[in-house]
């Protein structure tokens, strides 16, 4: 679409053989060498050999790989990926096994040990050709696999008693191992609709329209740690109790009809008049401080306190004379 072919060509020649280009443009660059440039991911981690440092390129980092067909594993082909490390400037070369149907690191680079070439229990590594003529030309490396097949039979054969009498001892009366199942089924289906019903109250209380999880002991001992107020009970009495029983505001004291028609130009001047009495009435305390004077003075503010009279044997006693006095006043 959209090229140029002269009317000579047409049917005879496509656009791109007039333009003398591959149909897939740069990627086949090479495709004479039988390269063609692809986008290649990286199958599993690597350490790259060409960085002074240790580098690893991880799984699933993508490179533009130059894709080359190298060899053939009877009918399937073996393909080479040649990439470019750009940290280092390295080239690395990954090659398609398909024996293993795996890959395989060819140069630059070392595979990372990960644990998952491994046998694990339960699983068993068929032997290839070349394995099972080194065990028949080596006798010591036969023995060892004889002796090591020995061994796992040994194991599989215990474990496979194991589950025999498991299975024997669990369903030796198929009618009561069902009987205890439907009766664990019923504990738990009535335990489940005993919490479904409080979930649902919970959440029509509530008013949430969220699903709840269920409780557990976590949330149970977290909960512990709070404190509510007591609404009733002897915590709130003694409250009561050690409240005043009247309580003293500037606004109790005041009548009901004043405290009903106060305006703002009245609640200034009253806070005006307070702080102008409160003024005078330190000014004259520290006038008529009885320390300063000779005479005992009483201000009108403070409360009078009863004195006990004095009798009139101890009016009769004496008190003998030191000299002067280091205070010009005389002493309780």
């Amino acid at each position: 679409m959209g090229r140029y072919v002269p009317p000579e060509l047409e049917g005879v020649k496509s656009a791109n053989q007039v333009s003398n280009k591959h149909a897939l443009g740069a990627r086949a660059s090479k495709i004479k060498q039988g390269i063609l440039t692809v986008r290649f991911e990286m199958p599993f981690p690597i350490w790259c050999s060409t960085c002074l440092k240790p580098t690893i390129i991880g799984q699933g980092v993508r490179f533009n790989a130059e894709k080359k067909k190298v060899g053939k594993y009877h009918t399937t082909p073996i393909y080479s990926f040649r990439m470019k490390h750009v940290v280092c400037g390295g080239w690395i070369e990954i090659r398609t096994d398909p024996k293993n149907t795996a890959y395989v690191v060819a140069e630059g680079a070392k595979k990372m040990d990960t644990g998952e070439d491994k046998v694990e229990e339960g699983e068993f590594r068929i032997r290839t050709e070349e394995e099972r003529e080194r065990l028949e030309a080596d006798a010591f490396a036969a023995l060892e696999g004889k002796m090591d097949d020995k061994r796992q039979v040994a194991t599989d054969k215990s474990r496979i008693e194991e589950l025999w009498r498991t299975k024997e001892r669990d369903w030796d009366d198929p009618g009561e191992a069902n009987r205890r199942l439907r009766k664990t089924f019923r504990v738990g289906r009535k335990m489940r609709e005993k919490d479904g019903r409080v979930t649902e109250g919970l959440k029509d209380r509530m008013s949430l329209g969220i699903d709840l999880l269920e409780e557990t002991e976590e949330d149970r001992r977290r909960a512990g740690f709070v404190e509510f107020g007591e609404v009733g009970g002897d915590g709130a009495v003694r409250k009561a109790q050690s409240r005043p029983l009247f309580t003293s505001t500037s606004d109790a004291k005041k009548p009901l009809s004043k405290r009903l028609k106060t305006t703002k130009a009245a609640s200034e001047a009253e806070s005006r008049r307070n702080i102008l009495s409160k003024e005078l009435g330190d000014n004259t305390r520290a006038a008529l401080d009885p320390f300063l004077n000779a005479e005992r003075i009483t201000p009108t503010n403070v409360p009078l306190i009863k004195r006990r009279k004095i009798s009139s044997h101890s009016a009769s006693v004496k008190v003998p004379n030191h000299g002067p006095s280091l205070v010009d006043y005389e002493s309780d």
